[in-house]
């Protein structure tokens, strides 16, 4: 599946990128090379939809800013520029400089750019702003999601993504990764493993924490957990205690109750005064 967005331009570093260019350019990207172009289609097709989707609910920001929170290897914001409605400037903010300097060199130009986490307090205020596939890997969000509302304008939107791992998808997305990593493909064979006990209580699972998460630590140091044990009804209720939720999709299918995807998003608006 390729994006074409519009008219093929030159691509290379800082050049804008669009049209039969654009999937040659994300196809170099970290996470996009195992996602939406992963081969085991399952899951290309469950990777694009979620972007498709966030395409979809970016059309709102058409000549306005918007920021994507942990934008990992820069696809989605690539992808947004490119098409018909794209905002006047996008800003994506990872935590490793490698990372910044790479998605700069690559998609970097004079309305999208890439910076530091603990640069964003220069960054100004943001209409939009994504946060994708990120907060089910921090330990703590509140701090995350409190210094999202600081870079949110008062009339913005705040656009989560987050995996669903509790109920029936639990059981579909535990066979193909474990199917996937038989056939070393992606980061599946890497996922903590459940116990029999621990997939029923997340099959079962209701609005609190159903089980322990496993932490992990990488390289840099940084403390994590993967998708083991996420609940995103909990975590619905830590974003209602800071934010008006406007809108609650399913992905990869926006039509379907959340319960029955493998992604949720919620479309979040600062509270009004009182509130």
């Amino acid at each position: 599946m390729a994006y074409h967005t519009g008219d093929p331009k030159q691509t290379g570093s800082g050049a804008e990128v669009a049209g039969d260019n654009l999937d040659s350019v994300i196809r170099q990207g970290h996470y996009a090379s195992k996602q939406i172009f992963s081969k085991a289609r399952i899951i290309s097709w469950s990777h694009r939809r979620r972007f498709q989707i966030g395409m979809q609910l970016g059309r709102q920001f058409a000549g306005q800013r918007v920021l994507d929170y942990g934008c990992g290897d820069g696809t989605f914001l690539a992808m947004l520029l490119a098409s018909g409605a794209a905002p006047a400037m996008a800003v994506g903010s990872e935590l490793q400089r490698s990372t910044v300097e790479e998605c700069n060199s690559r998609l970097g130009t004079p309305s999208l750019r890439f910076v530091l986490v603990d640069d964003l307090e220069d960054a100004g205020t943001f209409d939009g702003i994504f946060c994708m596939e990120v907060l089910e890997h921090v330990v703590e969000p509140d701090a995350i999601l409190e210094r999202l509302e600081r870079r949110l304008a008062p009339n913005g939107k705040l656009l989560i993504s987050v995996p669903v791992e509790i109920g029936l998808p639990l059981l579909f997305k535990q066979t193909v990764r474990r199917v996937a990593g038989w056939f070393h493909i992606g980061d599946y064979p890497g996922i903590h493993p459940y116990k029999p006990a621990e997939i029923i209580a997340g099959v079962l699972a209701g609005s609190r924490q159903h089980i322990q998460r496993p932490i992990d630590s990488n390289e840099w140091g940084l403390t994590f957990p993967d998708h083991k044990g996420f609940n995103w009804r909990a975590f619905r209720g830590i974003l209602e205690q800071r934010f008006e939720i406007d809108r609650i999709l399913g992905s990869p299918i926006a039509w379907l109750p959340p319960q029955f995807g493998s992604q949720v998003w919620f479309v979040l608006r600062r509270k009004s005064a009182g509130n």
